[in-house]
């Protein structure tokens, strides 16, 4: 069933308040990994029970904290994936302190955060006033109050809330239906199909793409990937597949193939991946390493090689792991990759005076596959005697800052694993423990 776009009860805070400055546009929220010092603001909140208490290590923390610390700490306890969740309640109280600092520049964005938290907690006694303040803001700026919809519906799908997606969808619904501005209604419109097709309701979405083509506003690429990968996710794949034929070739580009390759993977659809990376070079649509990781992480098989880094289970060889995959469908993934260098050619530099693989972005199966790549690769060059020998040769794997497990780098330590199993002269590097170095010529004598 579609929804009308007036059919939800309309919320509270609809009502307009006194008109005030307008946020800066510019502000970013920083990322959600916490930083050391929040660490430790975060463990002694853990063990106080005292609100004053409470009260008094916000405020000193904030004080003492620059601002992308504090920024970064409450942008954790925002987060519908925080390692802190019995926390998120002093998110506004954290908030609160914050807005008080001379540096603080009030962004919809961060409200918007806040108040699907609060939500979803059921203090929406403690949100409404968030959402008067931010609607008063921005009641003469339409451009900026969409898009403040737009975060706020962003924020309620985050945490999959059906009243808070409900209130912004009639209200968003009825801000497009009042304005005479193509962008309020083209970002409107952006927000919720988007919005529906995270909360699970494509068709919905799809009808309403229907309704802007109508109205006039052709739908953009933007709205056919929600649709394409709203029903992807579920395992619509005749109805995603629908959509994508809707598309312009152009539209159907490498980012638009890695969230297809994505969905038949989640599903374990493997030999439908094999078919659209076949697709994919008959239309001349790059691979990239999202490309890699989309698929690969996808292969249990080839996971499942990986998991015990302590074994000697995995091959390190191309031939290898096409040997240890026969009969599987997973088989065919690796031929289709592997017949197509751009990802390694990409990552691969090669120079008088150094060689170097960066594996940086590569989940584990896509590093492990690179990796075979690139030393069969290597091995070819090195053969036809047409290529120079560089003085030194690196291959940069990370030292895991951005690991699940901070400084505990899964790629580092499979690299680690192959270059043990192969006698590879490559060693890790006194000055850089994230990456694997050696001469040159030894790398040569190693391969040949």
């Amino acid at each position: 069933m579609i929804v009308s776009l007036h059919m939800c009860t309309p919320p509270p805070w609809t009502h307009r308040l006194r008109r005030q400055d307008p946020p800066p546009l510019s502000f970013q929220l920083p990322s959600a990994s916490l930083t050391k010092q929040g660490e430790r603001f975060l463990f002694s909140l853990a063990v106080t029970r005292d609100p004053k208490t409470t009260s008094r290590l916000i405020s000193k923390f904030v004080s003492s904290s620059t601002q992308h610390i504090s920024l970064n700490t409450l942008s954790h306890l925002l987060s519908p994936h925080t390692t802190h969740p019995h926390l998120s309640s002093l998110a506004l109280p954290l908030y609160s302190r914050i807005s008080k600092e001379s540096w603080f520049q009030w962004n919809p964005k961060l409200v918007a955060e806040l108040v699907a938290l609060l939500d979803k907690r059921g203090r929406h006694e403690e949100a409404e006033p968030l959402i008067f303040e931010t609607v008063s803001k921005l009641e003469s700026r339409e451009r900026e109050l969409v898009l403040f919809y737009g975060n706020l519906m962003d924020a309620f799908c985050k945490h999959n809330s059906k009243r808070g997606f409900d209130d912004v969808f009639y209200r968003l619904s009825e801000f497009m239906s009042s304005s005479s501005s193509v962008y309020v209604k083209r970002q409107a419109y952006k927000s919720i199909v988007s919005g529906l097709c995270e909360m699970g309701r494509p068709e919905e979405a799809e009808k309403l793409m229907e309704e802007m083509t109508i109205q006039g506003l052709k739908p953009s690429s933007f709205e056919f990937r929600c649709v394409v990968f709203g029903y992807g996710r579920l395992g619509f794949f005749e109805e995603m597949e629908r959509c994508v034929d809707k598309m312009k070739s152009e539209e159907v580009d490498t980012v638009c193939s890695n969230m297809i390759l994505s969905c038949y993977g989640d599903h374990n659809e493997v030999s439908r991946m094999v078919l659209w990376l076949k697709k994919m070079k008959d239309s001349g649509i790059p691979f990239s390493i999202r490309t890699y990781n989309s698929v690969l992480n996808s292969c249990s098989s080839i996971m499942s090689l990986l998991q015990d880094m302590n074994s000697d289970g995995f091959p390190v060889s191309i031939e290898g792991l096409k040997e240890s995959l026969s009969g599987d469908d997973e088989l065919l993934v690796v031929e289709e990759l592997v017949e197509d260098s751009s990802v390694l050619d990409e990552a691969m530099e090669w120079g008088s005076g150094e060689a170097k693989l960066d594996l940086h972005g590569m989940h584990l199966g896509s590093a492990y596959l690179v990796m075979l790549q690139w030393m069969e690769e290597m091995r070819c060059r090195f053969s036809d005697g047409k290529s120079l020998i560089p003085a030194e040769i690196m291959v940069v794997c990370g030292s895991g800052k951005h690991s699940s497990v901070r400084g505990e780098s899964p790629v580092k330590a499979m690299v680690k694993k192959m270059m043990i199993r192969t006698q590879s002269p490559l060693r890790i590097d006194r000055k850089n423990t994230g990456c694997f170095v050696a001469k040159g010529h030894v790398v040569r004598d190693w391969l040949s």
